[in-house]
């Protein structure tokens, strides 16, 4: 493992423990067995929605302090997983919804979503239009 890398691991590590304790503080000691093997079955339906503060905390100033805000990279990872198409479902629900909590449009998630037809084809784009907008729907019901 190179030095820059470790770094890197290192700040996300502690970068993780200060979102565990945003969460909930009695998370700041959880353990995390299989972490480097990916997120359980089910993972995006149970795991909270990030404020848009928690967002840009992680996913703006922690690991690209000059480059993108959260919004800009929550877009393009919806773009990435509306390509993969269908097997990315429970990803791009949680894209989503992170998404609209970082003050995305429904128009800005629908067009990154259809920009992408031209590199995942149109059947991608359909599903993840699809859910998108049962995500949007869910959303709404919660919030009224």
């Amino acid at each position: 493992m190179s030095d820059a890398f470790s770094k890197m691991f290192q700040q996300m590590m502690a970068s993780s423990q200060e979102m565990l304790r945003a969460f909930n503080p009695a998370l700041e000691k959880a353990q995390m067995p299989g972490f480097d093997q990916g997120f359980p079955a089910g993972f995006p339906p149970g795991f909270p929605t990030m404020s848009a503060d928690l967002m840009e905390m992680w996913f703006g100033r922690t690991f690209n302090r000059e480059g993108l805000d959260a919004k800009t990279r929550l877009m393009l990872t919806l773009a990435a997983l509306t390509v993969l198409g269908a097997q990315a479902e429970p990803q791009i629900k949680l894209t989503v919804r992170h998404l609209l909590e970082a003050g995305a449009t429904e128009r800005e998630i629908a067009e990154v979503i259809w920009q992408m037809s031209m590199f995942g084809g149109l059947p991608a784009m359909q599903k993840a239009l699809e859910i998108a907008q049962s995500t949007i729907a869910e959303t709404k019901e919660k919030d009224a």
